[in-house]
C-alpha cells in the first residue's frame, strides 16, 4: 500500500520572529510612562561620558525612591550634570531635582487627558506589533506558495501549514491584546 507522506516545515525562524515582535512590544510598553514610577523608562536614555554614548544604567544605579521616583547615583559624581542633561534631553515628562546624592527623577500625577493620549500611544504600538506580526506571516505564506510551485509540497500540506502559521499569529495576536490591556489598567491607573 501507498501512502502520501506529509511534509514538515521548519518553523524556527518564524517562530523566533515571532517572539522578537512580542519583546520589541514589551519593551515599547516599558518606556512608556504612566503615574508609577519605572526604571525601564530610562532604559534607552544615552550619556555622552568618555567622549561615547553609553547608557544611562551602565554610568548610574537606578533606584526605586517612592512610587512616583527615581532616584539616579552617578558611579562618578563627575557626571552629574551630563546625566541631568540626557534626561532632560529625553523629554520623558519627568521633572528632575539635583543635590549631592545624583539626579531625583519625579513622576508627576497623570491628567486624565494625558492618560488617553498615553493609551492612543500604547494602541498605536500594538498596531505596529501586529503590522511586523502580519509582514512575517505573509513572509511565510510566501515562501509556502513557491514551495508548492516548484513541486516540494502538494495542495493538501500547503493547505495544513498555512493554517499552522495563522494559528502561530492568532496565538501571538492573543498575547500582544493581553499585554496591551495590562498596560492600559496600568496607564488607567
Amino acid at each position: 500500500m501507498w501512502y502520501r507522506v506529509s511534509m514538515a516545515y521548519d518553523f524556527t525562524t518564524f517562530k523566533k520572529q515571532i517572539a522578537g515582535v512580542l519583546d520589541w512590544l514589551k519593551r515599547e510598553f516599558q518606556q512608556i510612562r504612566t503615574g508609577q514610577a519605572s526604571p525601564a523608562i530610562l532604559d534607552g536614555i544615552r550619556v555622552d561620558v568618555y567622549g561615547a554614548p553609553m547608557l544611562l544604567k551602565e554610568v548610574a544605579s537606578i533606584t526605586l525612591e517612592g512610587p512616583r521616583a527615581l532616584r539616579v547615583t552617578p558611579w562618578d559624581k563627575a557626571h552629574l550634570k551630563e546625566i541631568e542633561k540626557a534626561v532632560t534631553v529625553a523629554n520623558l515628562g519627568l521633572s528632575l531635582v539635583v543635590d549631592d546624592q545624583g539626579v531625583r527623577v519625579l513622576f508627576p500625577e497623570l491628567t486624565a487627558e494625558r492618560r488617553a493620549a498615553i493609551a492612543r500611544s500604547a494602541k498605536d504600538k500594538l498596531e505596529e506589533a501586529k503590522k511586523q506580526l502580519r509582514a512575517h506571516r505573509d513572509a511565510v505564506i510566501k515562501d509556502l506558495q513557491a514551495k508548492e510551485k516548484t513541486g516540494g509540497y502538494g495542495k493538501d500540506d500547503i493547505f495544513r501549514l498555512k493554517n499552522e502559521t495563522q494559528k502561530l499569529v492568532d496565538d501571538a495576536n492573543s498575547k500582544l491584546e493581553d499585554s496591551f490591556g495590562r498596560k492600559e489598567k496600568e496607564i488607567a491607573g
